[in-house]
Parts: structure tokens; sequence; C-alpha cells
């Protein structure tokens, strides 16, 4: 297609001048730009049509990542006096 309607990671090295003057960069357009961006992003990796045991499992082992890290001074202090 047109230059101007490719994203930024379909534009070869050399054409990226002209790409870039191709873009709205007033702070209107800037703006429109993040929220596409948010949009794009939220769509992909937030709002999932399929949800499945896999985001469940993630946010359980981050939960038990974060615990033990936010108890880890207590863990190895026990975890000394029952090895003396």
């Amino acid at each position: 297609g047109p230059l101007s309607e490719r994203r930024l990671m379909d534009v070869r090295l050399g054409e990226l001048p002209v790409w870039l003057a191709t873009r709205d960069l007033s702070p209107q357009g800037l703006l429109g730009g993040v929220q596409k961006a948010w949009s794009s992003y939220y769509d992909k990796y937030i709002n999932v049509k399929r949800g499945g045991p896999a985001g469940i499992s993630m946010l359980l082992a981050g939960y038990c990542l974060l615990s033990y890290g936010w108890n880890y001074q207590h863990i190895s202090k026990i975890s000394f006096l029952v090895s003396v």
C-alpha cells in the first residue's frame, strides 16, 4: 500500500524520513496516535476474547513470587534457625 498508510514496523529504514514526513506531528495528531496504540494494546493483551487456565495460572504464579519476595527476610531467618 501507500507509504503513508503503513505501520511503523512495516516501513524500511530508508523510507523512514519520508514516512515521518507524512505523519501528523501536531499535539492532536500525537494524542490520536497514542490513543490508537493504547486501543491496540488493550485489545491484544487485556480485552481478550478467549480466556483460559493460562491467564489464571500466570496470575497465581505472580502472586506466589510477590508474596515470597515480600516475606523473604522472614523466611530466611526461620530457615537459618531450623538448620542450626
